[in-house]
């Protein structure tokens, strides 16, 4: 199993991470550590994968695993084992993890300052544009200083998008426009997008400045990422965040 740990400035005792696909006992076409039980692997492929990640965490309480359905809803994280629908989820628990899954989207892994209150963000664009940061960063205390780690998600170069994408982000925040540019292959009417400049402006607006991460393509690295815009039925990846206990 080969794990990405967050490479930033939080606090030692919080610890943050993204999965890849290698390991795990997932078949064709999952092909490895596929934690995602809602794309038709076999259930205790998944089960098994989900086991390896906590033994590979150390984690004793089991983590909050989430129903996505590209909204803003944010969650506290239960150790109940219970499936909740939401997009983002937080804790101020030591030992609790706080997961998103990913194949393409981008995971947005926060914690303050102090190190006493973490949060998992799955911002795919749709996420994005309608504010699931700005709505996961109410958790933490006004004056608390935020430090976010942006995930594995797809490129700059790979991810091309309508222009009714580019006009949701444009249009309330300006300086969004230089997060597209002209696609070389369909120039009338499509545009490449950076999804991490796209939510580095929106964390800046919200006034979150220390930033970090951000420099994969689960797209183009095929034998480090699932990706759902790539190979369509696939498996996902897991981005974790919790205070040591």
């Amino acid at each position: 199993m080969r794990l990405i740990c967050a490479n930033w400035d939080a606090p030692a005792q919080v610890h943050a991470l993204t999965t890849t696909r290698l390991g795990g006992q997932s078949l064709a076409p999952y092909n490895g550590l596929n934690l995602g039980d809602h794309v038709n692997d076999l259930p205790e492929a998944v089960s098994a994968n989900r086991q390896l990640l906590m033994q590979a965490t150390g984690l004793s309480r089991t983590p909050q695993w989430l129903q996505q359905v590209h909204g803003i809803d944010l969650v506290e994280a239960q150790a109940d084992g219970q499936l909740r629908t939401a997009d983002a989820c937080f804790t101020a628990t030591p030992g609790q993890g706080c997961i998103v899954m990913t194949a393409d989207c981008l995971p947005v892994l926060l914690t303050n300052a102090q190190g006493t209150k973490v949060a998992a963000a799955h911002a795919g664009w749709r996420g994005l544009a309608a504010g699931v940061l700005e709505n996961t960063l109410k958790t933490f205390d006004s004056g608390d200083r935020v430090l976010a780690w942006l995930g594995p998600a797809i490129g700059p170069l790979a991810f091309e998008v309508g222009a009714e994408v580019r006009e949701a982000f444009v249009e309330p925040h300006a300086a969004a426009e230089e997060a597209f540019r002209t696609s070389p292959t369909h120039p009338d009417d499509r545009f490449l997008a950076d999804i991490y400049q796209l939510a580095r402006i929106r964390l800046a607006a919200a006034g979150v400045t220390d930033v970090s991460g951000g420099e994969h393509c689960t797209f183009s690295d095929t034998e480090n990422f699932f990706s759902y815009r790539r190979d369509g039925v696939t498996g996902r990846m897991a981005s974790l965040i919790w205070i040591e206990g």
